[in-house]
């Protein structure tokens, strides 16, 4: 009889588990003062979820000392019902160009790179061009480094073993422009500023955001996008097909563009990095606002464009500092409000969403009705 009641006890205590284990992955952050907010911002994520009809959605919002919330909505892996959890990995596109403006932060910190010296000081193989180009110029997408084209080989999923080896895409072509007399939108650009970023620290790109600032600022579930490893907490990329149906979207590799689009993140951690710009824990007044500062045209233009971040007004004229992240089975928005103290990041697992400037200012109004 004993042996039986301990069996029943055994029985009883094993679901526990798995509803503790439910519970944490459902697991959210919620600061009470913010809970109307947090109420609000909810119900908007399921509409946009709904309407787009969108497998996951991760959300952050904070200040330079807190997070406020995080939470995930849906799922991480349609096949499994996985949830998005505040850990799940998403990939963040073009964000990941206002991560590696940090990295070039903290070397000018170190007096380690001149932004203004010619690249070719730091990546001696790289071509000269008919001008020289500077790390400030493939910063501020004013070097005529060309974009993306058609006949580039990224539709197969091939491995790129080093950032020099992706220089092979583009380094044989010729400017579009001559630096510094024109934007250019450009991720080839900041493939060869990873290239300036090794060079200057004697490091590899992956090694040296590690060390240099994701782990100063605590961002655990961030760092490379690398197809050919096992990484916990990765989501699953979806995409609509021409009949609108939800199914995998197509495998790529992103091992040429890590700096400028191959980053893994979360928005807990993007609000991290927020926070740590804001309140100056990793990088100097000055060099902040070196980031912030909206790069000029050789006539005057103002870009509205810093290194690595966009600047602009809100329409309740705001300053904001932003830059969102579109690629294949994702979409990443990062909001910052530096004169207002708060952080707005938000993720999908899915190409083609809309959730731009607009929608990301909705859930930050939200929060501010409650600070003011």
């Amino acid at each position: 009889m004993k042996n039986v009641l301990m069996l029943l006890g055994l029985l009883c205590w094993f679901p526990a588990i798995g509803q503790n284990v439910g519970r944490q992955s459902k697991e959210s952050i919620k600061d009470k003062s913010y809970l109307t907010a947090i109420r609000r911002a909810e119900k908007y994520i399921d509409s946009l979820r709904v309407v787009q009809d969108i497998p996951g959605i991760s959300v952050c919002v904070g200040t330079s000392q807190n997070i406020l919330w995080a939470e995930g909505f849906g799922y991480a892996d349609l096949e499994t019902h996985q949830p998005v959890t505040i850990h799940s990995k998403f990939r963040i596109g073009s964000v990941s160009k206002s991560l590696t403006s940090l990295a070039i932060g903290k070397l000018v910190e170190q007096k380690k790179l001149d932004l203004d010296a010619a690249v070719q000081q730091y990546v001696p193989l790289f071509p000269a061009k008919k001008y020289p180009v500077t790390a400030r110029q493939l910063a501020t997408h004013t070097s005529g480094i060309r974009h993306y084209r058609d006949s580039d080989p990224l539709a197969c999923p091939r491995r790129y073993a080093s950032v020099q080896e992706g220089l092979t895409i583009f380094s044989q072509d010729s400017l579009l422009f001559r630096p510094g007399t024109a934007y250019g939108y450009s991720t080839y650009g900041y493939t060869l500023l990873s290239a300036v970023i090794e060079g200057a620290s004697h490091q590899d790109y992956p090694s040296y955001m590690q060390q240099a600032v994701f782990t100063p600022l605590g961002m655990s579930d961030t760092g490379v996008d690398a197809s050919d490893s096992i990484i916990v907490n990765r989501v699953r990329f979806y995409e609509h097909d021409h009949k609108g149906r939800l199914v995998n979207a197509a495998q790529v590799d992103n091992s040429y563009k890590w700096a400028g689009g191959g980053l893994l993140s979360t928005p807990a951690d993007l609000v991290k990095l927020g926070r740590g710009l804001l309140n100056h824990s990793l990088l100097r007044k000055e060099t902040v606002a070196l980031l912030f500062t909206p790069q000029l045209l050789l006539d005057g233009t103002n870009t509205y464009y810093g290194l690595g971040w966009r600047l602009g007004t809100s329409p309740q004229n705001r300053k904001i500092i932003h830059h969102g992240g579109t690629i294949d089975g994702g979409r990443t928005f990062l909001l910052m409000y530096p004169e207002h103290d708060l952080v707005v990041a938000i993720t999908a697992n899915m190409s083609g969403v809309n959730i731009n400037l607009p929608e990301v200012e909705t859930i930050a109004s939200y929060f501010f009705e409650v600070k003011q």
